[in-house]
């Protein structure tokens, strides 16, 4: 796989895969805005899912877990504009802004497909790439700043989620794990997300499940798996990603000692 990169600051850059396709399993630590130059990206929350193409621009906010898997299309790689808006960015910006504070909702992406004014901002980016000069830290933060100016113009509610500063608080756990198995995080990653450190947080796994998060994972990883392959009809390439599995071969033989029978044989 060819992954290139070029920044023009820490946060904003130009990203590229060449390759058939690439995922990952991630949670950012900062809210991402992107701009789809060419490409596909689907994106796998434990409640939805989202495709998005050329055109499209989306707003993912920080700690949400997801499965993404970017691919070419028609011919041409996966590209585009990311800016990655840092909570020092984003307290300087809300400073003298006066704004109503609500509580940040839960596993939800902002898309603002092909609007006019974000595009011609993001778009106002691409020329800067090929310049051998510094890309200053004054123009980055206008460029930012009229970014944030115009989500805000388009959707008043983005407040909730850009002016939210609140590192996770400790909530429960097995409501927490039910709804997120399916996503390859260290197991620090969701201590985190629950409000626990490692320790604490394998701890009270081991109180709510009676077993270690590892034998929990994949056995509850492969009940979806059949489930999608049983009831569904999908193919086992189409599945084996999508429940946290990071290859076809190793989801294969974890299945069939599960359930005596390759994923294939159920079809």
């Amino acid at each position: 796989m060819e992954h290139i990169s070029k920044y023009l600051t820490p946060e904003i850059k130009l990203s590229c895969y060449e390759d058939k396709f690439f995922k990952s399993d991630i949670m950012f630590d900062e809210h991402m805005l992107i701009w789809f130059i060419s490409g596909e990206t689907k994106i796998i929350q434990y409640d939805a899912s989202f495709l998005f193409k050329k055109g499209d621009i989306f707003l993912i906010p920080r700690n949400q877990l997801a499965t993404i898997i970017n691919y070419p299309s028609n011919g041409e790689p996966h590209k585009t504009v990311v800016m990655h808006l840092s909570a020092e960015r984003l307290k300087k910006f809300y400073q003298n802004i006066e704004h109503t504070k609500k509580p940040m909702p839960e596993n939800k992406i902002y898309s603002f497909n092909s609007h006019p004014l974000l595009e011609s901002c993001m778009a106002s980016l691409i020329p800067y790439f090929d310049l051998k000069d510094k890309f200053s830290e004054e123009l980055a933060s206008l460029k930012i700043t009229e970014a944030l100016s115009i989500l805000r113009e388009i959707d008043k509610d983005v407040d909730t989620v850009l002016s939210n500063f609140d590192e996770p608080g400790k909530i429960d756990l097995a409501h927490f794990m039910e709804r997120n198995f399916m996503f390859n995080m260290p197991l620090e990653k969701l201590g985190y997300l629950t409000g626990r450190s490692l320790s604490t947080f394998n701890r009270d796994f081991k109180k709510f499940f009676n077993t270690t998060p590892q034998k929990w994972l994949t056995h509850k990883r492969l009940e979806l798996a059949y489930y999608q392959l049983a009831e569904k009809k999908k193919k086992p390439t189409d599945v084996y990603l999508e429940v946290g599995f990071e290859n076809l071969s190793h989801f294969s033989y974890a299945f069939k000692k599960q359930y005596g029978i390759t994923p294939k044989q159920i079809l």
